[in-house]
């Protein structure tokens, strides 16, 4: 039987269920491209059909597609290669005026691998573009802030039950499966949104029984708030150790996840000797942990789950009743409060690895606290407008990385200062590119060699001899004129930039 996802696909944007706003906002900005020649960052949770939408815009504008995933290719080489002269070139055998559809799924993953350079070919990428290009993405703060900047974007929503439910309706119908309407509505109930996972159950469920009921519809629990309570229930008050064992394999959670809610919620219901003995198990899946990331072999967290399921419930000396309030980790709610700064944290790191020409993961791990150690509160000041300017920071980063108040005068006149460094330097740099040099034989007095004479014809020498004199005698306001040879243009700086400005 075929990928009844695949086989029910929609083909064109009017099929695409759940999300009309976003649907005609895309519709709208294809036929509009050729007047803002902006790519466009459709996002939302998986499975509702984002990829959908735009392999349907395809095919209603009549472009051929170009298609690019971050999971396969994440290099800035084969973007380049792929995406890039996609995204420059249109096709002569087909598509309107040329046109092609360059989508690039899964782009908040190009964001994770900085180092290979993929973030900032994809930005460079959308930014040069001559054809319409879609990057269809999970999280939309994942990716840079320069690539979210440089594209329009699009949200999709999670489908609603009521958008849901037809949907399987007309599959059943089209495949001649028998159903009750309770069963369509369980089903969609189960997904939580996600009309791809809601079609595979339904799939899933229909190729076992010649007529689908409700007692037939037994899909995996979803909802991972309820599920994890049932299983900390299970753990910490009443499995013995190979009942906690098993109880983890059903719990849609990996490891990580599993140990932050155990950890913060057994406290409140174990104490003593049993809350330490406890707490040494979980110790002991915290090290199995650390092996798995730092190997990437993944069969060592066996080893943990034996130690934070079946040891946490085995330390239990008493038996558990009542009922406990249980809550999500504080680490997720940490989380949440240092977003904002990680937020400015990496932005810095990508501005200071492009400028290196360095990875964003050493940027953020050794060249940062190098800057926050030297900077500190700027005491060193000419030194952080040196820093302000190479990175080309704001008061907010300037803050950041000094420790100091966004808000004082101190941060805000290192920015000026900084904005005015930049503007000199350009000026310094760019020759005679910002002056009208007028008459050039205004300029052609004598070139003096060195032996002071002159090359010019000696007719003229009277007229060079007055010309220097009067060039003299305006530097000196004493009127004395200034001992040997008239002193040619200052040599300009060595042009340095990035982290040699600080050593």
């Amino acid at each position: 039987m075929s990928d009844w996802t695949e086989k029910y696909r929609p083909t064109t944007l009017s099929e695409v269920r759940g999300n009309n706003k976003a649907r005609d906002s895309l519709e709208e900005w294809a036929k509009t491209w050729d007047d803002h020649r902006k790519a466009v960052i459709v996002h939302g949770s998986p499975g509702i059909g984002k990829t959908s939408a735009a392999h349907a815009l395809a095919n209603d504008m009549g472009w051929p597609v170009m298609e690019l995933n971050a999971s396969d290719s994440r290099g800035a080489d084969v973007i380049e290669r792929v995406a890039g002269e996609a995204s420059k070139s249109g096709t002569l055998t087909a598509g309107g005026a040329g046109r092609r559809l360059v989508i690039m799924d899964e782009a908040d993953n190009f964001h994770g691998n900085a180092d290979y350079g993929g973030s900032r070919e994809v930005t460079r990428v959308v930014k040069e573009a001559n054809q319409p290009v879609i990057l269809v993405a999970n999280e939309f703060y994942d990716m840079s802030k320069s690539l979210r900047n440089s594209c329009e974007t699009i949200e999709f929503r999670d489908v609603s039950k009521r958008s849901i439910v037809p949907v399987l309706r007309d599959i059943c119908r089209r495949e001649g499966v028998e159903f009750e309407e309770e069963a369509l509505e369980k089903i969609s109930e189960s997904t939580s949104g996600d009309l791809r996972s809601a079609v595979n159950d339904l799939q899933a469920v229909a190729e076992e029984a010649d007529r689908l009921t409700v007692d037939d519809v037994v899909t995996s629990q979803r909802d991972r708030t309820e599920g994890i309570f049932d299983f900390l229930d299970t753990v910490i008050k009443e499995a013995t150790a190979e009942e906690a064992l098993r109880a983890s394999y059903d719990v849609d959670e990996n490891p990580d996840e599993m140990l932050n809610w155990i950890e913060d919620n057994m406290p409140k219901d174990y104490e003593g000797a049993e809350l330490a003995d406890a707490y040494g198990y979980l110790a002991n899946a915290d090290r199995w942990l650390g092996r798995v990331r730092a190997t990437q072999n993944y069969s060592y967290w066996r080893y943990a789950t034996d130690n934070m399921t079946a040891g946490v419930a085995a330390s239990r000396r008493e038996p558990k009743g009542g009922w406990t309030r249980y809550g999500p980790p504080s680490y997720w709610s940490k989380l949440g409060r240092t977003k904002g700064t990680r937020n400015t944290r990496d932005a810095i790191a990508e501005r200071i690895a492009e400028q290196e020409g360095t990875s964003v993961a050493t940027a953020r791990r050794e060249i940062l606290p190098f800057l926050s150690a030297m900077t500190h509160h700027c005491t060193n000041r000419d030194l952080t407008v040196r820093m302000a300017a190479t990175y080309d920071l704001d008061e907010k980063e300037v803050s950041f990385i000094t420790g100091s108040g966004k808000d004082t005068n101190k941060v805000q006149s290192v920015v000026e200062d900084a904005e005015e460094l930049l503007t000199e330097e350009t000026v310094e740099h760019s020759g005679s590119a910002f002056f009208d040099t007028g008459d050039s034989s205004d300029d052609e007095t004598a070139d003096i060699d060195s032996n002071g004479e002159s090359d010019t014809d000696t007719s003229d020498d009277e007229n060079d001899q007055e010309t220097l004199t009067a060039v003299a005698d305006s530097g000196n306001e004493d009127g004395e004129s200034d001992t040997g040879s008239p002193a040619a243009d200052p040599e300009p700086d060595d042009d340095q930039s990035g982290l040699s400005d600080f050593m």
